[in-house]
């Protein structure tokens, strides 16, 4: 299958080398607002034989069987209907948009359209997410979660224009690093119905969205837990999802998965990864984005969901609006609510 991909930011290298490794695509086409940037990501991977497209409409009228979207969330609705008129489905990098309504307006225009939308929340393709879904049933019922991103940026990362702001990205911590380890929660957990908050922006930068965001949470399934989300622990720590069950717990650290049975038994799985906790932020693996990337392939050649759908993806935009306007009023919030 043939795959074009728009935006030639900071994580196109990672889907690059995604695409590399992938089997059964190549990437034919690369397309950037800036010709420089087309330059320098051929440059850099010459061997993918891609070719630049100077335009969005160039891509839509081209072969490719797909296209995977990795600008800002601020700078896709013309884009996408480009691609929708076209019949392009899309593979697009997280957030889904700025805002819920938004977020739900892009996935409501490509369902009318009746083409598939993916969502690069590559977390859920870690090996040990599988390996912890099995041993789950064992486990019993879910009583507690915690929930823990502490991770670090300088202040340079918020030095790019628009990094960290409401109007290019949609918010801070929650929206653009954390939400991979928010929805792989509730991937496990099942929703979320209420959440307080407490959300600040620390000393450490200069930014007008959250770098700290510390909130407990009600699960509709009787559960509770605890979520803390910063970019301001230096040096940065590899995220954690700790699930504590009715026979044991579960701790789920980057790409390795922990199971201690109140029996005595105990289970260990996979091996340390990066997950781009620290100052370099594209400090981590390009295979999950691959796994994600090869089963939207498939998933179009099945005539199947992929992974994530955007529709699904909404979920987590609905728990950050809730965790938002909690920790803006400081009052608990449903997330009917939010």
């Amino acid at each position: 299958m043939k795959v074009a991909l728009i935006g030639l930011g900071m994580v196109s290298g990672t889907y690059a080398d995604a695409l590399a490794k992938a089997r059964g695509l190549d990437l034919a086409l690369v397309h950037a607002r800036s010709a420089e940037s087309r330059r320098a990501f051929l440059a850099d991977w010459p061997d993918l034989g891609a070719t630049a497209a100077d335009s969005v409409e160039a891509v839509a009228a081209s072969d490719v069987d797909f296209v995977i979207l990795t600008t800002p969330p601020d700078a896709r609705v013309e884009i996408v209907d480009a691609l929708l008129r076209a019949g392009k489905p899309i593979l697009m990098e997280k957030p889904v948009e700025r805002t819920v309504s938004a977020a739900a307006a892009l996935v409501e225009r490509c369902e009318a359209a009746g083409l598939p939308l993916g969502i690069m929340l590559q977390h859920r393709a870690r090996p040990v997410v599988a390996d912890l879904r099995a041993v789950m049933p064992d486990l019993g019922a879910l009583r507690m979660a915690e929930v823990n991103v502490p991770w670090w940026r300088p202040q340079s990362y918020y030095d790019a224009p628009g990094r960290g702001s409401y109007a290019r990205d949609g918010g801070g911590v929650m929206i653009s690093q954390a939400i991979h380890t928010m929805d792989l929660m509730l991937s496990l957990t099942g929703p979320v119905t209420e959440v307080s908050a407490l959300s600040a922006t620390t000393g450490f930068h200069d930014m007008e969205a959250e770098d700290f965001l510390c909130a407990g949470l009600r699960f509709a399934n009787g559960a509770v837990g605890q979520f803390f989300a910063t970019t301001a622990s230096f040096p940065g720590r590899g995220e954690t999802i700790t699930l504590h069950f009715a026979h044991g717990s579960a701790r789920l650290e980057a790409g390795m998965l922990r199971v201690e049975y109140q029996d005595g038994r105990s289970d260990s799985y996979g091996q340390a990864v990066g997950s781009g906790a620290g100052a370099d932020p594209m400090a981590f693996t390009s295979d999950w984005h691959r796994f994600v990337i090869e089963d939207f392939a498939q998933a179009l050649r099945e005539g199947r969901p992929p992974l994530v759908p955007g529709r699904e993806a909404l979920a987590v935009h609905r728990l950050i609006a809730a965790l938002e306007r909690a920790g803006e009023t400081g009052r608990t919030v449903t997330l009917d609510a939010a």
